[in-house]
């Protein structure tokens, strides 16, 4: 199973939050707090799960997403919506193929690292 955990989010709290929480279960995470950074760890490597906020200034979770794959980024990472709105919006209809979850804020931490360890685990 891989480890590797991409939080992509603009709010630091909840990047802090999150990444103590996996952190303390024994995963590898790494942050992002735009579209474009979470682009620049994809286009180095990272492999592994994306947990997507979808409100971000200048590049949100959905144009991310449209980036991701038009660059062909898509192999060997799950992505997983991690946001406060209370429902996905038009939008995820035409890139649900590409998002496996949607989990709103505010999260259960336990809830949260099993969802997170189970993805992790359709990974080689």
């Amino acid at each position: 199973m891989k480890n590797d955990v991409l939080i992509v989010d603009d709010d630091r709290s909840v990047i802090r939050t999150v990444k103590r929480i996996l952190t303390r279960a024994g995963l590898n995470v790494y942050v992002a707090e735009s579209g474009e950074e979470c682009l620049n760890h994809l286009e180095k490597g990272f492999q592994g799960l994306i947990l997507m906020d979808i409100i971000m200034p200048e590049m949100d979770g959905w144009d991310t997403i449209d980036e991701i794959v038009k660059r062909g980024l898509m192999k060997d990472i799950i992505i997983c919506m991690l946001t406060g709105k209370d429902e996905p919006g038009e939008r995820m209809e035409s890139l649900k193929e590409y998002v496996i979850d949607y989990i709103r804020k505010p999260f259960n931490m336990e809830t949260l690292v099993d969802v997170v360890k189970n993805y992790l685990s359709y990974l080689k």
